[in-house]
Order: structure tokens, then sequence, then C-alpha cells
């Protein structure tokens, strides 16, 4: 996790309420979970994680503040970029783990190879590397 003064960017990415199991992230993606807030019923209100030092939110679905999980609405805004030392193992990795394959890997005349997924709670990431 970045501890110093410089600019991080750690999006916050929202589920539905009463989530209890996000491994998903840490057995797919290789995320370390540092910190974990539960509400009353042991469900997630948040949780912080990182991917090789890249921050990130996990975060219960907030009908106040107008922040849904994907599922809500059947789909997302926004799609999470990963870049990986190897595309083919972490869409594997992800597969298994329970993620949907959206676009298999696969090498593009702009010097990427890439892969897309969704994840259990409906987020998409472009899983990718520089070739």
């Amino acid at each position: 996790m970045n501890e110093t003064n410089n600019t991080v960017f750690a999006p916050q990415l929202f589920i539905r309420r009463g989530v209890t199991n996000i491994d998903f992230y840490t057995k797919a993606l290789g995320a370390i979970e540092h910190r974990r807030w539960t509400n009353d019923d042991g469900s997630i209100h948040v949780a912080e994680l990182s991917i090789d030092g890249a921050m990130f939110h996990i975060h219960e679905e907030s009908l106040r503040s107008g922040s849904f999980s994907p599922e809500k609405h059947n789909g997302t805004t926004a799609t999470i970029g990963l870049f990986v030392p190897d595309v083919d193992s972490y869409m594997s990795r992800a597969i298994e783990a329970g993620a949907i394959e959206i676009s298999p890997a696969q090498d593009y005349d702009y010097g990427y190879r890439q892969g897309e997924i969704k994840d259990p709670f409906g987020h998409r990431w472009l899983i990718e590397m520089k070739i």
C-alpha cells in the first residue's frame, strides 16, 4: 500500500448488502485484505484490499449516497483495468474462482494482450499486459 504523499487511484467497488465472503479477490486476483469493517450481522460494510500495492475498497451499496452494486442495475458503468505479468494465468485463476469470461485473452495489434471477466459481484475486469 502506498504510504507516501503520492497520488493513488483507489476505486471503491460496491457489493449488495449482506455479503460475507469476498474471497474471490484473494483467490482469483491475488489481493491482500488489509482491513475489514463488518456490520452486526457479520456482513461486509467496507474492506480494504490491494493487488501488488494497488489499493481498492469493497463497500456495501448505500441507498443514501446513491452507490449501488452492478447487480442492482444488471451492469456497471466502469471496467477495472488490471495490468499483470501473465494475462492467461490470471484469467484462468479468476474463472476457476467464479468469474465469468466476457472475452478470452488475445493479442491486439495495439500491443496489448487482454481478456475480460465479470467477477461474482458484477464488476468487469480487463486483465491486460503489454506485449
